[in-house]
């Protein structure tokens, strides 16, 4: 691993100092260890290879930044980095531009389209057969409203035991309205 690391180095020196071929071999080099770090990072293939064309660009146009004396890696991923950051926050800056607001998508469904059809009071007998703690852990939170929060203090237990209870309550429902 040194001796690769070390590779790097002497290349980038030889470049600095006018060697065209030692250039091309770096950057050759460059590419291959960047593609795979992009890749992880990238959804696609040419997303990827843009990106890697702009890391290169930047790491020629500051080589003549680069100490001989440190290690060429850490260099050279602190220039993908941060044109990476840069890419990603051009990308997602355009689609949030191209996002549609969620009133403007709500206007344009059909009414019906949220509306379940189940309420507290059509399934009321089937919450009358479950554990009684379980019934009325639901009856406290959906037909008197009350938060878990606010359960857990009146039927004195712990909230995050309301929520579980509840939860196993909602997959006994569940199971049984399927049918």
């Amino acid at each position: 691993m040194t001796d690769q690391t070390d590779n790097f180095a002497a290349l980038m020196r030889q470049s600095q100092n006018g060697d065209q071929r030692a250039y091309a071999g770096l950057l050759r080099e460059t590419s291959r260890f960047l593609r795979p770090f992009l890749a992880k990072r990238l959804s696609f293939t040419n997303e990827v290879e843009d990106l890697l064309q702009e890391i290169l660009i930047s790491i020629h146009k500051a080589r003549h930044t680069y100490d001989g004396k440190r290690a060429y890696k850490p260099w050279v991923y602190a220039i993908a980095k941060f044109r990476l950051q840069d890419y990603l926050r051009a990308h997602y800056s355009d689609q949030l531009h191209h996002a549609v607001e969620l009133s403007e998508l709500e206007e344009s469904l059909p009414e019906h389209v949220t509306e379940t059809g189940i309420s507290y009071e059509s399934i009321s007998v089937e919450v009358q057969k479950l554990p009684e703690k379980q019934a009325t852990i639901l009856q406290l939170m959906h037909q008197e409203g009350y938060t878990a929060k606010e359960v857990a203090e009146k039927m004195g237990m712990n909230e995050s035991a309301v929520k579980v209870a509840a939860h196993r309550a909602y997959k006994v429902l569940r199971k049984k309205l399927e049918r």
